[in-house]
């Protein structure tokens, strides 16, 4: 999930051109609802500040299955937020923007995924 739409119709157009079924998501809050109602094989979640805005879709997610792998993709390198995913259970916490080998490193490191919400 993205709240900038460019950067979430970037993502969105990568990952369905290697196959996926992407369910989009343009809030946190809406990322979070999505969680409770569908299930995912990988969640990717935007980080926009330096303040863990994106944390409650992580935790909602490990929530649910603490083997569910989320990416936190981040505008910018924030430690703190970095070392609070990491320990929330984030499979990575990369910044924007990523390359198309990035995305495919992270999803190769797990097994065949499906769906993703991002």
């Amino acid at each position: 999930m993205d709240e900038d739409p460019g950067d979430l119709r970037y993502y969105c157009d990568i990952l369905e051109g290697y196959g996926y079924v992407v369910r989009t998501c343009n809030s946190y809050q809406e990322g979070v609802r999505c969680l409770g109602c569908e299930v995912f094989d990988f969640v990717m979640v935007s980080q926009e500040t330096p303040n863990f805005d994106g944390r409650c879709v992580l935790e909602r997610a490990t929530e649910i299955d603490r083997h569910l792998p989320v990416l936190i993709v981040a505008r910018h390198l924030d430690m703190g937020s970095y070392l609070e995913a990491m320990q929330l259970g984030a499979v990575d916490y990369l910044v924007k923007p990523l390359t198309l080998t990035e995305i495919v490193r992270v999803l190769g490191t797990h097994p065949p995924i499906r769906s993703i919400a991002a």
